[in-house]
């Protein structure tokens, strides 16, 4: 009885396990819905953005920087919850395989707590740590956090001048990109156009305040698209967590109903054996 006694409990167990993996699963889901909404927008403004950019800077290409920055700075977006498999490692093996022997000195700022908690001991990651988003309703005051903390890097000191790149999950190719933001690069083929863009501004103040606009909406882009990613993987990771936890609650299930049919076995056998001794007294 002890034995069925246990396998009962361990059944209720997986069932209250199983239930916060389902409501887990269903917000993953419920995320990525509402995510939908945001990145097309998003990536439709940054294109025009990189667009503008090149249709301008073909018109002056005297603006363009032709030197390397001395150093950079790299965005690794990693993620502020877990349960989303190796959604972290794969960014730091990334990390380690393409970015450690760079010819340009890198500086990494890591956004989300989980990928922090990986870098414990690893001075090269000792920029900075920032919280990231668990929600898409979070992206807003991340990106603002982000860009305060980049501005105060990127205005005084050694760090003034320096490059700016991000390595995330981007959910429109399905892998891990790193992306360079700054100076402005990789830009679109320009349209050929007889006539230069008419602007209201001189050409370096343009480009100044061009380059800003971009800057937050590439960050805002890269933030839901790697929250994107995220949800699809915990989603997954969820599934499949919650297949297997199927599969041991009808081990389980199958071991407890011959435990019982065992238990009544004995007890018959018990009864009968009983009801044997009465008649040899009687």
């Amino acid at each position: 009885m002890s034995r069925r006694r246990e396998l009962s409990r361990r059944l209720g167990a997986l069932a209250e396990i199983s239930g916060i993996m389902s409501a887990m699963r269903g917000l993953a889901l419920m995320e990525t819905h509402v995510l939908q909404e945001f990145l097309p927008t998003q990536r439709r403004m940054v294109s025009r953005i990189e667009a503008a950019a090149a249709d301008f800077l073909a018109w002056h290409p005297e603006l363009l920087s032709a030197a390397k920055p001395n150093s950079e700075i790299c965005i690794l977006v990693g993620s502020e919850q877990g349960f989303c498999g190796d959604f972290n490692e794969a960014l730091l093996r990334y990390r380690e395989a393409h970015c450690r022997d760079k010819v340009v000195p890198g500086h990494f700022l890591t956004l989300g707590h989980r990928l922090a908690s990986r870098l414990d001991g690893d001075t090269s990651l000792a920029l900075l740590q920032l919280p990231g988003a668990s929600v898409a309703d979070e992206v807003p005051t991340v990106l603002l956090r982000l860009t305060r903390e980049l501005n105060r890097l990127l205005a005084t000191g050694e760090m003034a001048g320096c490059g700016l790149s991000v390595l995330y999950h981007c959910d429109a190719t399905g892998d891990i990109r790193l992306r360079h933001l700054l100076p402005l690069r990789d830009l679109p083929a320009p349209v050929a156009r007889p006539y230069p863009p008419e602007i209201n501004l001189p050409a370096e103040d343009l480009l100044t305040a061009l380059t800003g606009h971009y800057l937050y909406a590439a960050l805002n882009e890269v933030l839901y698209s790697s929250l994107m990613a995220e949800s699809r993987q915990r989603h997954a990771h969820m599934d499949r967590a919650l297949k297997k936890l199927d599969e041991e609650s009808e081990q389980l299930q199958q071991a407890y109903n011959a435990q019982r049919q065992e238990d009544i076995t004995e007890e018959i056998e018990v009864i009968l054996l009983s009801a044997g001794m009465l008649e040899d007294e009687c």
